[in-house]
């Protein structure tokens, strides 16, 4: 007699029915290249701040001249590429949600998408500006750390307000907060963290091989880099909590 784990009937069972629509697919092969280049792009933010930069702090200034430029020239590339990817992924399934949401309301993904540019891009300009003080304040980091806070805080009020009309589902406002402050980071990344590296590392590069001093504007370079870097690191808590409330956790909308 024929084990059950064996018997024909099991195995000529149809278990799996891959979906046949092209939309389907193309959505699942966006929302698995959003997850894999994500957990690259948070999981170097991570490195960097936890790993990375205490023990480069650690090293004598020889040492660290000969490793830095190698180790963060090949992170870096995976750092910002994953980033970009991560981004332009989730927006082409976000505005899948969105489009679907205005269709079935009769209304306009236009003002979404608008609202969702424009709010995110003004909150990462005002961000950048609080890293730039390096006296007074401003510069203290408890307030810098509050002043962030409010910025991101009043940028999510203001898009929950401007797309507040009954018909925006919680997927669609959720992923519309976590997907700004990936915006925010994205920006980070490309417009200062990897602006402000490129720059340090041909200097170190430099003065570890012939001497060649490095810049005194460096040293606040490198503040500005640190303090968007850790603010990216906090920010990335409450966009993977905004990611996971879509789908399962209704705080917003239907």
């Amino acid at each position: 007699m024929a084990h059950p784990l064996f018997s024909s009937s099991l195995v000529a069972l149809p278990l799996v029915h891959l979906p046949n629509d092209f939309r389907t697919n193309v959505l699942m092969l966006a929302r698995w290249l959003h997850f894999l280049a994500g957990i690259t792009w948070i999981g170097l933010l991570y490195f960097f701040n936890l790993v990375n930069v205490p023990v480069m702090n650690s090293l004598e200034t020889g040492v660290r001249g000969k490793v830095m430029p190698t180790l963060m020239s090949r992170a870096l590339w995976w750092f910002r590429w994953s980033a970009l990817v991560t981004v332009l992924a989730g927006l082409g399934y976000w505005g899948s949600i969105v489009s679907a949401d205005a269709q079935n309301a009769g209304a306009s993904s236009g003002h979404v998408m608008g609202t969702f540019f424009l709010v995110w891009t003004v909150a990462w300009a005002l961000t950048y500006a609080l890293t730039l003080p390096q006296k007074g304040p401003l510069a203290h980091w408890l307030i810098f750390s509050l002043l962030y806070a409010v910025v991101m805080v009043a940028a999510c009020w203001i898009f929950l307000g401007w797309n507040h009309h009954g018909w925006e589902s919680n997927r669609l406002l959720a992923i519309g907060l976590g997907g700004g402050f990936g915006w925010v980071l994205l920006l980070n990344v490309w417009g200062v963290v990897w602006r402000i590296q490129k720059r340090l590392i041909l200097w170190t590069r430099a003065n570890a091989a012939q001497g060649t001093p490095v810049p005194e504007k460096a040293r606040n370079m490198a503040r500005i880099a640190s303090l968007t870097s850790r603010a990216s690191a906090i920010l990335s808590i409450p966009l993977l909590f905004l990611m996971g409330a879509a789908s399962h956790y209704p705080m917003f909308g239907r």
